[in-house]
């Protein structure tokens, strides 16, 4: 005989099982929350940070509130009242959620390798190591300095072409490059129905970064030949990299992408395709950016771009091809300054292309920016990957991001915005109009120097260059890279640390000529607690320019200060303190800085409140107009 409750008791289970509720609320505890209620306490954290202005009546999130290159308004809060319009299903047009009803579960995403070594032996050593090592597909740059396309066997010999599909960057010889290719597989005896990969050949590619005119029908009418027999073997690339690395928005580079989709897609109808087939030969390939939550919306965005496309073209429902997307972390990004900072960027955005659906992501090794990846580095980028694939099961959940109020409002105005650009291309004559006009060429350099200002203001951090830079780094070298195609009238190549890294390189001429780098003195007011934070800023700004700074701690007295000063060997100084200690020795230790020789005295802290005493360096200063007048003011050239 049991008791009431004991599991032998059914009628007491089943009493417990039609009480049980139909949802289960985890807060219920607690009392529901309101907007209001949030915006009282944002208003209040905003209030003792100092950052409510007097007098604000408005709402507060108002002023956490940012926008993206696009103008896209990105708000600190979404909640259900932010529902966005419905995303579909995975599998289904328009393809927001994903290209493949099952999405990624299962094979994860195709992770592809990409060498540009002109040596045979040595990049077939490379990439047998990638391959062995969790890579799936290869991505070999040839010809033009490259690897020479003759010599396409030998860098591929003992790979299995039947499970690692190439992908090729031919330039301009992809007729010789496609030719080469599938001599490769016919001696392998590989079926024609068996063959994967893509043949790479990007005319419009060639034209951005060139300024040249590049036809698109040979290309055209070499994708319509091989479609027969090669079903497998896509032929052309759409690639939206040119349009990022020239300084360009993640709409610009969306809206120019779709524009060369739409171009190829044209060409390809008129060398006798249908618009279904055509689309089946197309690959896109986008950048990918330590911005996770942009790049996840940038992926959604772009399928749901070309669904549309194809809808316009007469393709829809269960025929229409969803976009077949390559994603390659941003080389724009990439800095060679502390370039360890890289593995962080590149883990970041290949989570967002793997959150987004991208169905093949390659990890630029960490040191690409610097010339060719060492083995090491190869290693950590092909492990980004597999920690994402088979550690965090990143894949195992379709369209992760789905729902979310965020993701989905962006993916929705990244989307509209990208589209507007798209159709701005169309009116003004398509893809190759506005390249060879220059329109789309000065749209680009507008969002990039909107870019370095921010930059410049270190709005838009860099880590390790910008903030927190390491002036003891050891220099880290490798083999140059055969260049890519260019012209002074195609597109830029532009890097976002740059401009900080060539203040770098005039520090480290410096050094090796004069023993030294160029110093900067901080002259702390006051104690401990009223300098730390002015200091530490002041260090990291002159940090980023190569200038060293030398803090010398609390300092008692005007006498302590050019005391130390005399001792440090600097010959210009920054004065870092308190609002209430400037008021009280600003003005005197500046004169007695002075006094013992300082070119420049600077002053961290507000503008405008110390104008005769000495110039400024303050948060949203223009850091590298300032870090550029001290370099030569301190006679660095």
């Amino acid at each position: 005989m049991t008791q009431a409750g004991t599991p032998g008791d059914t009628s007491a289970q089943a009493g417990a099982e039609r009480e049980a509720p139909d949802e289960l609320t985890l807060a219920a505890e607690f009392p529901a929350p309101t907007k209001a209620q949030w915006r009282e306490l944002v208003a209040g954290v905003l209030g003792k940070s100092g950052a409510l202005p007097e007098g604000f009546d408005g709402d507060p999130e108002t002023l956490l509130a940012s926008k993206t290159y696009d103008g896209i308004e990105i708000q600190p809060l979404y909640t259900s009242d932010d529902a966005a319009s419905p995303a579909g299903y995975p599998g289904l047009p328009p393809f927001t959620r994903g290209a493949r009803p099952e999405g990624l579960v299962g094979t994860g995403w195709d992770v592809r390798v990409r060498h540009a070594g002109a040596d045979p032996a040595q990049l077939n050593k490379a990439v047998l190591a990638d391959l062995e090592g969790g890579a799936t597909s290869v991505w070999l740059r040839v010809g033009g300095g490259a690897l020479p396309v003759g010599s396409l066997a030998d860098a591929l010999n003992e790979v299995y072409l039947e499970l690692a599909p190439v992908v090729l960057e031919p330039g301009e010889e992809y007729e010789a490059a496609a030719t080469a290719l599938l001599e490769v597989f016919s001696d392998r005896e590989i079926p024609a129905s068996a063959v994967t990969g893509n043949i790479g050949a990007d005319p419009i590619g060639l034209r951005a970064a060139t300024g040249a005119a590049h036809d698109l029908a040979p290309a055209a009418e070499l994708a319509a030949r091989l479609s027969s027999r090669y079903p497998g073997l896509r032929a052309l690339v759409a690639d939206g990299l040119p349009f990022h690395e020239a300084g360009g928005s993640d709409a610009q580079e969306l809206g120019a992408t779709i524009a060369a989709g739409v171009a190829y897609l044209r060409a390809l109808t008129e060398a006798g395709l249908g618009v279904d087939e055509a689309a089946a030969r197309l690959e896109f390939r986008l950048a990918a950016t330590a911005d996770q939550f942009l790049t996840i919306a940038k992926f959604r965005a772009a399928r749901r771009l070309w669904a549309r496309v194809l809808e316009v073209s007469g393709v829809s429902g269960a025929a229409a091809p969803g976009m077949r997307q390559h994603a390659v972390t941003s080389p724009a990004m990439l800095t060679r300054r502390d370039p360890w900072v890289n593995m962080l960027r590149t883990c970041v955005a290949a989570f967002g292309a793997g959150v987004g659906g991208a169905d093949a992501v390659t990890v630029l090794p960490f040191d690409s920016a610097l010339g060719q990846p060492d083995g090491f580095a190869r290693r950590i980028a092909r492990n980004t990957s597999a920690i994402l694939l088979e550690e965090s099961k990143l894949a195992e959940v379709i369209d992760p991001a789905g729902g979310s109020w965020y993701v989905e409002n962006l993916t929705d105005s990244l989307a509209a915005a990208a589209w507007r650009e798209f159709t701005g291309i169309e009116r003004a004559g398509g893809i190759e109009s506005v390249l060879d006009s220059g329109k789309l060429a000065g749209e680009l350099a507008a969002t990039a120097e909107a870019r370095r200002k921010r930059i410049a203001t270190r709005k838009d951090p860099i880590t390790g260059v910008s903030e927190f830079p390491m002036l003891e780094e050891k220099t880290v070298t490798r083999p140059a890279e055969a260049p890519a195609p260019s012209n002074p009238d195609g597109l830029p190549k532009l890097r976002y640390a740059a401009d900080y890294e060539a203040l770098r390189d005039r520090s480290d001429a410096h050094l090796a000529e004069h023993g030294a780098r160029p110093k900067i003195f901080l002259a702390t007011l006051g104690p401990v607690a009223a300098h730390t934070a002015r200091a530490t800023f002041a260090a990291n700004l002159f940090g980023a320019g190569g200038i060293e700074p030398v803090n010398p701690g609390a300092t008692e007295t005007v006498d302590d200060v050019v005391k130390a000063y005399s001792d440090s060997g600097a010959t210009a100084a920054c004065l870092c303190g308190s609002d209430r200690s400037y008021g009280e020795q600003a003005a005197e230790t500046a004169a007695a800085l002075r006094d013992a020789g300082a070119e420049t005295v600077l002053l961290a802290g507000k503008p405008g409140e110390y104008e005769a005493v000495a110039g400024y360096v303050f948060t949203g200063c223009d850091a590298l107009a300032v870090l550029t007048s001290t370099l030569e003011t301190l006679g660095v050239k």
